[in-house]
């Protein structure tokens, strides 16, 4: 009976440690496959998504409140599950004059459940100004979002003003963009699409 008890107490373990074996397997060839995905996307880039530089590993964002329209706080963390691209813009910058109804074009045609253009102001932007900004273009699908001191924008080492932030379901950046972009391209709604499905699947 002892012997009997030590073989299902060995068999036990065998199997765990086959099962712990199967699934670093499966995950090690998750990873992999998603790396492949990424170099298939990287060279899907073609005219402004050009400049969409992926990171070889994905980058923690931050924790830093900003502020929305309603004067409510948030962070980023509560659009954790979709993917995101988070566009830090002024009312006094042109190229973002520029690129605002591109973005709005985008969330059009792909924002739902699983992405959202997520649209933050940041430095001295008063919300009255940027009511105007969005009316004067004909933008109003974004969000009234402000980062008044700057914290998230400096969190994330943001120079420069238009910057486009790609960020996965997990709340990491993967991509960024410097400067304005046709977001509304059929290049870039195909490498946005193809991301999306790809966290859809895993």
């Amino acid at each position: 009976m002892k012997l009997n008890g030590f073989a299902l107490v060995y068999t036990g373990l065998a199997a765990i440690a086959i099962a712990a074996v199967s699934f670093m397997s499966f995950k090690n060839s998750a990873i992999a496959g998603t790396a492949l995905v990424i170099e298939e996307i990287m060279d899907m880039r073609q005219g402004d998504m050009r400049k969409l530089n992926f990171h070889s590993q994905p980058l923690a964002t931050t924790n830093q409140i900003f502020v929305k329209a309603d004067g409510s706080d948030t962070t980023l963390a509560n659009y954790q599950g979709k993917v995101i691209l988070l566009n830090f813009w002024a009312t006094w910058c042109a190229p973002c004059r520029h690129e605002m109804p591109m973005l709005s074009e985008l969330q059009s045609m792909l924002g739902g459940d699983n992405f959202e253009v997520v649209t933050l102001a940041t430095g001295r932007n008063m919300l009255p100004a940027m009511e105007k900004f969005f009316d004067e273009i004909g933008v109003s699908n974004l969000p009234l979002h402000r980062d008044p001191k700057q914290l998230v924008a400096r969190d994330m080492a943001v120079l420069g003003l238009p910057a486009t932030v790609l960020i996965d379901v997990d709340g990491r950046e993967i991509a960024r963009l410097q400067g304005d972009a046709d977001w509304s391209s059929e290049n870039a709604r195909a490498i946005i699409s193809t991301i999306v499905e790809l966290t859809a699947a895993q």
